[in-house]
């Protein structure tokens, strides 16, 4: 590495490390307290881009989800103080789904730290918390030091880092700055030293053994298969395995793959469950689904599992053999050590099991119900994918239709805030999907709770003219919240409804457009056009508040709670009309054992 110009000041310093790490796109929000890194942005507004967004919160969505989509650094930037604090959820959301972010905020002067001046909040304390890489820059000599430093963590470790930085050490400049006499110029390289690490021959050897002499293997997959498709689909056919896909991991096998049982859990399919009830060995490739009790019983089955982290591996299940490496590497090893299996009826039963779930889905999508059912229009759009599409969701009711009723193929992508399941996720996601990919066509389906939390920052979109369509599902309700409360804890529902906002409305204000359905009838027309409109669109889906969100399987302490609930719930008779109708009546009772 070169040692920098002692004429540029470490905010300078800092930015020129970002274009030296490539990275193109930093976001976030100005204020006083990061003046001196907003400046050196300025000045190189032809070699980096600035976003603003609306709130930080969004800029830290972001830059998890531009990590997400292109692999490469995420960065956001905030000013000091509460500019700070709004970070936090968004990057909890890259730490707990492993996306590389860098955080950057600025600190009060650095001779007035912890002086209770304002905005006197230490950042480092609150975001170090959660960070792979965390610290307090102590002058241009530090940031020469530490600004590659972080970027290298974040990505080799894949979470988050964070610089913090007062605000008169922002415009220090090099010449300016003490420098211990074992500090040299130029000694930390700003390269990245990519590898990809192999499993333990021996355990690629146990893996292989437990999986030959099983005769019904079920494979897990997630996000951390993205790279290995080829491989996965190669290891399903020799094992004869149905393929779960954890959420984050929607996009890794098309929806209609012969080996595709899609998703897991409560947003998933019953072909999953069931094949994951009667499997007696089961691999798990880049995944750490979080609900342990959609894995097979403790004893049930033999578990492999191959995950880049060694931390991860047995986090979930117990597993036997542990591959610790990269999943394309460690698929490709052990694929040369299976033995294919004849015996297909595991993978078959799951196949029949599929092609009826995926009746029902269509049965639900057919449905001319007024008020309309949101099936309707999702598995509407969802059909209208181009193959070259991205999808976004929130976290909600929306998550789990998109995830039963979107079929996603090759060359399409997904994303969401998988473990964390934040709300007023989805918009960002999408916009950052835009702004990094302008030649794709971006969509995105929120809830009308998640939308509103983050309503203004449509208008980022609309002030970039990215080619996004937002599908707004408003029930009025905070829905997924609603259904929780009866079924887990067997309480009525409360507080959940929401002030009614006219999102086709509030689209056209900002600058995009909007288009409003509420009927079966109108759905195709309004889709059609809706997409046909270039630019920022919402449309606003009027859609019934009372249709049950309900899992692949209803277990019977759910349907206990669900009845206890009923008598003192709001829309009681609505919510019991539609439990009795098709195709949830027959949901449910292909759903018990």
């Amino acid at each position: 590495m070169t040692a920098p110009s002692p004429a540029l000041t470490a905010a300078d310093i800092l930015v020129e490390t970002l274009i030296a790490w490539e990275v193109d796109t930093v976001f976030g929000l100005p204020g006083d307290g990061i003046n001196g890194v907003m400046e050196a942005l300025r000045t190189r507004q032809d070699r980096i881009r600035f976003i603003q967004t609306r709130h930080e919160e969004s800029a830290a969505f972001m830059a998890s989800a531009h990590a997400k989509f292109t692999g490469k650094l995420g960065v956001c930037l905030a000013t000091s103080g509460p500019g700070g604090t709004h970070l936090i959820t968004g990057l909890c959301d890259a730490a707990l789904d492993q996306a590389p972010v860098l955080a950057i905020t600025g600190l009060q002067a650095h001779d007035l730290i912890d002086s209770f001046t304002q905005q006197d909040i230490d950042l480092s304390r609150m975001i170090g918390n959660i960070a792979v890489f965390d610290t307090k820059v102590a002058s241009a000599a530090h940031m020469e030091t530490v600004a590659g430093l972080a970027c290298r963590a974040a990505l080799t470790r894949r979470g988050v880092a964070h610089l913090s930085i007062p605000a008169d050490m922002q415009v220090q400049r090099l010449e300016d700055s003490p420098r211990s006499s074992r500090n040299r110029p130029g000694h930390v390289p700003n390269r990245r030293f990519y590898g990809r690490s192999l499993p333990d021959p021996d355990q690629v050897e146990l893996a292989a053994s437990i999986l030959n002499r099983a005769e019904r293997v079920m494979i897990l997959a997630g996000q951390g298969a993205a790279g290995a498709v080829s491989e996965l689909e190669k290891t399903a056919d020799l094992l004869a395995a149905p393929v779960a896909k954890a959420l984050l991991g929607k996009a890794i096998l098309p929806e209609d793959h012969p080996h595709s049982t899609g998703g897991i859990g409560m947003l998933g399919t019953l072909p999953s469950e069931e094949a994951m009830e009667g499997c007696d060995a089961l691999l798990i490739v880049g995944s750490t689904f979080p609900y342990i009790e959609y894995y097979p019983d403790p004893g049930q089955a033999r578990a492999v599992q191959i995950d880049r982290d060694g931390e991860r591996i047995g986090l979930r299940y117990p597993v036997e053999a542990g591959l610790v490496g990269d999943a394309a590497e460690s698929l490709h090893l052990l694929n040369e050590k299976l033995e294919r299996k004849q015996d297909r009826s595991f993978l078959e039963r799951a196949q029949s099991g599929m092609a009826r779930w995926r009746e029902m889905m269509r049965a639900a999508e057919r449905q001319d119900d007024v008020p309309m059912k949101p099936q309707v229009v999702v598995g509407a759009l969802g059909r209208r994918l181009p193959p070259e599409a991205i999808l976004t969701s929130d976290s909600g009711q929306n998550t789990e239709l998109a995830a039963r009723h979107v079929p996603l193929g090759p060359g399409q992508d997904y994303a969401v805030s998988g473990t964390l399941a934040s709300m007023a996720c989805g918009l960002p996601y999408a916009i950052a999907a835009g702004l990094a990919h302008p030649d794709r066509p971006v969509f995105a389906i929120v809830g009308d709770g998640g939308f509103a939390m983050q309503l203004g920052e449509f208008s980022t979109a609309v002030r970039h003219g990215l080619n996004l369509k937002l599908l707004v599902i408003r029930n009025g309700m905070l829905n997924q919240i609603a259904w929780e409360q009866m079924m887990f804890l067997g309480n009525p529902q409360f507080a959940c409804e929401l002030q009614p906002i006219d999102f086709a409305k509030a689209a056209e204000a900002m600058g995009g457009r909007g288009f409003t359905v509420s009927e079966p009838g109108q759905v195709d027309a309004v889709l059609d056009q809706a997409l046909a409109t270039p630019g920022p669109v919402v449309i606003d889906a009027i859609v019934d508040p009372y249709e049950p969100m309900m899992p692949p399987r209803l277990p019977e302490t759910h349907a206990r709670n669900l009845r206890e609930a009923l008598p003192e719930t709001p829309g009681r008779e609505k919510i019991e009309a539609a439990l009795a109708a098709e195709p949830l009546r027959t949901m449910i009772e292909a759903g018990r054992k």
